[in-house]
């Protein structure tokens, strides 16, 4: 499941804080609670909310210097502020407004245009945070298209010498272990080109009616050797009728592919190796879930997983995973992450049925 917007309820009034929290979980929030300024601080420094709706009477800290605080902090000055006000205090609003917040409410407030406000604030910090990362995924390309330039030419020519060295090194040669580390790591790199390639034209050409459960059987083919040789078991549990979807089929196995690699290489050191493939449909969406026994992710790591060069793996950086992420996102897609050290992960990919 995708996870709920999290908005943190900070006022000293106990019947204030039931009632937004009742009518907000109805609505499908996770709510956090604080009844001063210090623990409206703590709270938001711990839990990252999605919105803050912060009362301006307060014990220990106001809402003004909360929200200040708040504003001047990089890891929260970004978290929208709505502030509760006196009813026609335009003094309050005007401070409050000053002091950073988004917007403002006046008590007794009415719900339906506190939800609103809500909604609008969400929208607006939704919206910014795609237009973020629109400008990381431009400079990315631009970056991506520098490195792939400066040393594509120099791996091949180092690559290509270390193997001729190799070959004329006798079998007892003490350096035949330096020139294949050298080997090994120059694979390594030109692999992180390839898919540094992959991820700078990642782009969908065409869409057409396709079977993803024809598709995951190519992928599970394409890496039945290579689990025979590592012990890795594959189960598949594809269901027999899953509608027909959209898809552009040789970027969407690409993108499943580096799933998979991502989980067999999770497992390599694990004594138990089982790579479990179900799927579903709900809510007009095809549901595949690739599930490992591999060593897992902490809590914390879970949400980095498809950043650039991020890595979990003794094997070094990579970049298959923002490819998958970029892929599935666009033919409107999600992926979600499910993780627990020493157990394994479960990723699940979700894509709408209709035709786009």
């Amino acid at each position: 499941m995708e996870s709920k917007p999290k908005i943190l309820i900070a006022d000293d009034a106990q019947d204030v804080v039931d009632l937004l929290r009742k009518r907000l979980r109805f609505e499908g929030y996770e709510t956090i609670e604080a009844y001063d300024g210090e623990e409206c601080l703590l709270r938001a420094k711990e839990r990252n909310p999605d919105l803050i709706i912060l009362d301006i009477m307060m014990p220990k800290l106001d809402g003004y210097e909360v929200c200040r605080i708040l504003k001047s902090n990089r890891k929260t000055a970004y978290i929208p502020v709505l502030m509760l006000t006196a009813k026609g205090e335009v003094e309050s609003k005007v401070k409050g407004l000053g002091a950073g917040a988004q917007d403002y409410v006046a008590k007794p407030f009415n719900y339906a245009e506190l939800s609103a406000r809500i909604k609008s604030l969400l929208a607006v910090k939704a919206a910014r945070e795609k237009l973020v990362q629109e400008e990381k995924t431009e400079a990315l390309d631009q970056m991506m298209e520098g490195v792939v330039h400066e040393l594509r030419n120099p791996l091949t020519s180092i690559g290509g010498f270390a193997r001729r060295v190799l070959e004329n090194l006798g079998a007892e040669d003490s350096n035949r272990k330096y020139m294949e580390i050298i080997i090994e790591e120059v694979s390594r790199l030109e692999k992180m080109i390839k898919h540094l390639v992959e991820l700078k034209t990642a782009a969908i050409s065409y869409k057409e009616p396709e079977s993803l459960r024809a598709v995951m059987e190519e992928v599970r083919n394409q890496f039945q050797q290579w689990c025979d040789a590592e012990g890795v078991e594959i189960q598949m549990d594809l269901s027999d009728d899953l509608p027909v979807i959209c898809i552009d089929r040789e970027n969407m196995k690409l993108a499943l592919s580096h799933i998979v690699e991502n989980s067999i290489e999770a497992m390599r050191e694990m004594p138990r190796k089982v790579l479990r493939v179900t799927s579903s449909v709900d809510e007009g969406k095809v549901e595949v879930s690739i599930e490992d026994t591999g060593r897992g992710v902490p809590k914390d790591k879970i949400k980095y997983l498809f950043d650039p060069f991020f890595t979990s793996k003794t094997s070094g950086p990579g970049l298959g995973l923002t490819f998958a992420l970029r892929i599935i996102q666009e033919h409107r897609g999600t992926i979600s992450v499910e993780s627990e050290p020493g157990k394994g992960t479960v990723f699940t990919i979700r894509l709408p049925v209709s035709r786009p």
